[in-house]
């Protein structure tokens, strides 16, 4: 088999998989490749425990000739139930250990090329979290910000369970990686378009139908609003609003490709389950 599109296959993508329901494992069950030479990007909330996580891209890197993952923030949780306990970076590090006995890609790995229709392009799998930087509207720091969250009640989970050790906070963590990101990217060799894909969407613009607008302060930072042309994007994948759509910010294609929880899916038409093509490009 050939593993890098040119035999023929799509570029396919999924995100937030959240198999901890028992509705979205049947889903994951359900998840087979069009062709036999197909990618599939998963840009993270596979599940909230390793073994989950394990499970499931294991399932996946059965299935399609190469399966790349970018990390959520559901599989950094250290919840209690979990036998792993590691926190932060160690739990990241075992994480990408485990993929990599997978044989699935990781953003610690080279990038990989996909030469098949559309292509050729670099497939970036990113992990750079978030930093408390998109503000809601009339709150001027990050500060007030996460107090107007706690007054209100919209508080993501992972100021409980997503350690950021050995960094101070998330916001540290999140600019390491950030920077490491950049330094990759703007170095990358071949130097061609590539297709990023990032749990979080890069630029703030999908955020604006948040039904809580203040939950924006968890689903990224403004580092990376230029990402998408500066580093010649042909697309961009993304997950964690759990708000399935296309859309175009400067001329460049943003993939939410999100399956979400089952109370979410149900109000659809469209069932769960169903991969997004990224390459070939769908017609717009």
């Amino acid at each position: 088999m050939v593993a890098d599109g040119s035999a023929g296959g799509s570029l396919l993508a999924i995100s937030d998989l959240h198999v901890n329901h028992r509705e979205n494992r049947a889903v994951v069950e359900g998840l087979h490749p069009e062709t036999p030479h197909d990618w599939l990007l998963v840009a993270g909330d596979v599940a909230d425990t390793v073994a989950d996580v394990e499970w499931v891209l294991g399932l996946l890197a059965h299935r399609f000739a190469r399966v790349v993952w970018a990390p959520g923030n559901h599989e950094l949780w250290s919840p209690p139930n979990d036998p792993v306990t590691l926190r932060g970076l160690e739990r990241y590090q075992h994480l990408v250990a485990v993929c990599r006995r997978l044989g699935v890609l990781t953003p610690e790995d080279p990038y990989p090329v996909w030469r098949g229709a559309g292509g050729p392009v670099l497939v970036a799998p990113l992990f750079l979290l978030y930093d408390h930087s998109w503000l809601p509207d009339g709150i001027d720091t990050r500060e007030a910000a996460l107090a107007e969250a706690y007054r209100t009640g919209v508080v993501c989970t992972d100021e409980f369970l997503l350690h950021p050790d050995p960094y101070p906070s998330r916001v540290d963590w999140c600019a390491a990686r950030v920077e490491q990101t950049r330094q990759r990217l703007a170095e990358r060799e071949p130097a061609l378009p590539t297709v990023l894909v990032n749990h979080y969407p890069l630029v703030r613009e999908p955020t604006r139908i948040l039904r809580y607008p203040i939950f924006a302060q968890w689903c990224g930072t403004e580092a990376t609003t230029d990402w998408h042309l500066r580093f010649d994007a042909a697309a961009v994948v993304y997950g964690h609003l759990h708000i399935p759509r296309t859309t175009w910010h400067d001329g460049v294609r943003f993939e939410e490709v999100s399956v979400g929880y089952p109370r979410e899916w149900r109000q659809r038409t469209v069932p769960p389950g169903r991969l997004r093509r990224i390459l070939p490009a769908p017609p717009a």
